[in-house]
């Protein structure tokens, strides 16, 4: 008999799905939209569905393997957890703890995935992961200027008079911001996107805007100058509430407007019509997040931030410069439950360079790691050097639902459980700001087990299993301690399904930043991020000619319409293709037709795809899209640098110039 539960979707990604789940016979038969939900209001998108396929799926992990004379063989788990356990006691007393390296990525969205942390602290500290490839350059960024990085409220976007979706396109990442887009426009308000691919959000615009990728910081330095040129900016706000204004002038007197023309390839008219139209607040910005995937990524949403402050759209309703929503994840008591004061020793890399990491690390090196919520032989850049770096450890561990690039290099895989096999709580921390409750459904198959029992079993190997010793509520309820006092409890989620977070729905209403000034700061050699700098990607015919010449086209990888990175790849009904999207002009000067096979390749590495023609994009933008199994013919970070950021907390992976030719 079948019965209809609500959930939630766990997945990393902008809009967090209320669900409604049908289970029969054990089994999950049907995910749904759950109509109740006050922002996703019923509607899901492909991958939440696909999440059906993937807790059914023959092909999930069932028993611990071990690899022996290259083969995984089925072990217990008692000699799997005893193994494991003896190679981190010996580890931590040959070498020390940092000799293991955790490696932890955003697979999975349930708060109690940060356990795993717990674990590694009360261990002793080990190597850890700073920054993220994905949106790691904006989060500093807007700390630096506001000194945090927060969004307003979906619902504030129909006070706007325009909204500038800025490097985004919402229609394929955010399905119901895609919703209140069309819902503003049907209110009045206009429309403008700004980005490289005319993509479907582009479609619905009002106005389309091409730029070159990479250049959108010089953009918004090319509308700020028109702003002050003609004497539209926020004078009170300049005055009363921010710091280094001068700063900025000095910055922008740098460039000449003409240079700027050049460099972004939007004419100084489209930048006097924003300058204008910036004044005309309030303006949405929506930021996206490939635009900060560049060695100026930070530079880049920092001069986008300083656009919207001089116009005055600063803490405004209908305003905002809205790129993340961390107050979100503020809501709960993360170190209850990570236990940050139990680690006495330490040492970083960036998550770009882990693979570096683990190949130069000394005192001590870097003899074990172990995998959790993620799948790094896709996703982290200069996939030759990863696979590399990862095949030189003594000791590989990875936990996960299937055999993944990483989980094939590995010593052990240990079988996890999914969404839906364990009571977790969800919520968004770039959209909107509800947290979502997602109960026990169904049974894991095999023996996958929770993270939770995992760690538990480790910590009682190690001798610290008392830090381990509460139940999955008890967890729950420690995370949740902060909201209490508003009445947001466990037991009040269980029964209405989610719970609204209490979050400023317009941030810095009050113009109190949480910088060390106080105030919004433009530039300041006081201040964390200093000066601001008009400077370019690493990779172009400006910073690099002979380069450039070599490899004269811009590539892009973009997030895939159906998988949630590399997640749902080998779930899809048809086998996947390597598909390289590429401008009109790339075509016509290589000769390339739709369905030509083609090698694209740099001085890192190459890759075989078939050809698909862009209907519009910026003149020499290729684009192949992230997260493709080795298997498929992927993944693209074959072709990307594992430089970082100029704020060293984010991935460069769209600073690339590639090559194409028929194969």
């Amino acid at each position: 008999m079948e019965k209809v539960f609500h959930s939630a979707c766990p997945l990393n990604c902008w809009d967090n799905c209320g669900f409604t789940v049908t289970v029969e016979a054990g089994k999950i038969k049907k995910i749904e939209g759950d109509a109740d939900h006050p922002i996703t209001k019923g509607k899901i998108c492909a991958r939440g569905r696909m999440l059906e396929k993937r807790i059914n799926s023959s092909k999930r992990l069932l028993y611990p393997l071990k690899k022996v004379d290259g083969q995984f063989s089925r072990i217990s788990w008692e000699q799997a957890l005893d193994e494991i356990a003896a190679k981190l006691q010996e580890y931590k007393q040959r070498f020390g703890t940092t000799s293991v390296l955790h490696s932890h990525d955003y697979a999975n969205g349930g708060f109690l995935t940060n356990l795993d942390r717990r674990f590694f602290n009360c261990y002793g500290g080990v190597t850890e992961l700073t920054g993220s490839i994905c949106w790691g350059s904006g989060i500093e960024a807007q700390r630096w200027d506001f000194g945090d990085a927060y969004s307003h409220a979906p619902e504030d976007l129909l006070n706007s008079k325009t909204i500038i979706v800025w490097g985004r396109n919402v229609a394929r990442t955010n399905m119901h911001l895609y919703e209140q887009l069309q819902k503003a426009k049907k209110g009045g308000a206009k429309l403008i996107v700004i980005d490289p691919i005319y993509n479907a959000t582009a479609k619905i615009a009002d106005e389309y805007i091409s730029i070159k990728p990479g250049f959108d910081g010089f953009l918004a330095a090319g509308i700020m100058k028109e702003i002050i040129r003609l004497h539209l900016e926020d004078k009170d706000f300049i005055e009363h509430y921010s710091l280094g204004f001068d700063g900025l002038v000095e910055t922008l007197d740098e460039v000449m407007l003409e240079d700027i023309q050049t460099y972004t390839e939007v004419s100084s008219e489209t930048m006097t019509m924003l300058a204008k139209t910036y004044s005309e607040r309030p303006v949405a910005t929506m930021l996206g997040l490939g635009m900060q995937r560049y060695a100026n990524g930070g530079n880049t949403i920092r001069l986008i931030d300083a656009l919207v402050a001089i116009s005055g759209n600063v803490g405004i309703s209908g305003g905002g410069a809205n790129y993340a929503n961390l107050h979100v994840g503020q809501s709960f008591n993360v170190e209850a439950i990570t236990m940050p004061s139990r680690k006495q020793a330490s040492r970083t890399f960036s998550m770009m360079k882990q693979a570096e990491g683990i190949l130069t690390a000394v005192d001590p090196e870097i003899k074990m790691a172990v995998v959790t919520c993620g799948n790094p032989l896709t996703q982290i850049p200069d996939t030759n050097k990863a696979r590399k770096a990862f095949v030189s450890l003594e000791t590989l561990v990875v936990i996960d639902q299937y055999m993944t690039d990483t989980a094939e290099l590995a010593d052990y895989v240990l079988p996890v459980t999914a969404a839906f096999e364990t009571e977790d709580i969800y919520y968004s921390s770039m959209y909107h700001h509800y947290v979502n409750h997602g109960p026990k459904l169904v049974e894991p198959p095999g023996e996958a087990m929770t993270d939770a029992w995992i760690w538990t079993e480790l910590a009682n190997r190690l001798g610290f299993g008392d830090a381990f010793s509460f139940t999955r509520e008890q967890w729950l309820e420690s995370g949740l301690s902060f909201l209490h006092e508003k009445g947001i409890t466990l037991e009040q989620l269980r029964q209405r399904k989610f719970a609204e977070l209490p979050v400023e729905k317009i941030p810095w209403k009050e113009k109190k930043f949480q910088t060390r000034s106080g105030k919004y700061e433009f530039s300041s050699k006081q201040s964390p991020g200093g000066q601001l700098s008009l400077s370019f990607p690493i990779e172009t015919k400006w910073t690099n000619p002979t380069l450039a010449a070599k490899y004269p086209y811009t590539l892009l990888t973009i997030h895939p319409l159906r998988s949630n990175h590399s997640q749902n790849y080998h779930l899809l009904e048809k086998e996947p293709i390597v598909k390289v999207e590429i401008a009109e002009d790339i075509a016509e000067a290589k000769g390339l037709k739709a369905g030509d096979q083609v090698r694209v390749w740099n001085d890192r590495g190459e890759i075989f795809g078939t050809v698909v023609l862009f209907k519009k994009a910026h003149p020499g933008t290729i684009n192949i899209d992230e997260g493709i199994w080795r298997k498929f013919g992927g993944p693209v970070n074959l072709l990307t640098s594992d430089r970082e950021s100029d704020n060293r907390q984010g991935s460069t992976i769209y600073d690339c110039l590639v090559n194409i030719e028929r194969n």
